[in-house]
């Protein structure tokens, strides 16, 4: 596992060592701190997408669609292209 170190100084250090239970070592109350406000925006990310989820019924039902297609399958093979020679990605693309 990979680890590194903060450099913690002046009045930050003050700041966090107040802070800290007195039965905690320091890395492990910023670890704790740290390992908190990951969550905390992990958490608010879900919220904002289920919110846009809700308001958009048509990526709710793309979310759908995908969440049924066979990932393990190999891709068919792209036979329509566009005027410019792009593949047209369709249904028949994703196994459907």
């Amino acid at each position: 596992m990979r680890a590194t170190t903060i450099r913690l100084e002046g009045k930050l250090l003050e700041e966090v060592e107040v802070a800290k239970p007195a039965d905690r070592s320091l890395s492990a109350h910023v670890r704790r701190v740290l390992q908190k406000d990951l969550e905390r925006r992990v958490r608010g990310a879900s919220v904002a997408f289920r919110a846009f989820i809700d308001a958009h019924p048509d990526e709710r039902a793309w979310l759908s669609e995908w969440d049924g297609t066979d990932l393990s399958a190999p891709p068919r093979a792209v036979r329509r292209r566009d005027s410019a020679g792009f593949p047209v990605l369709d249904r028949t693309c994703l196994g459907d």
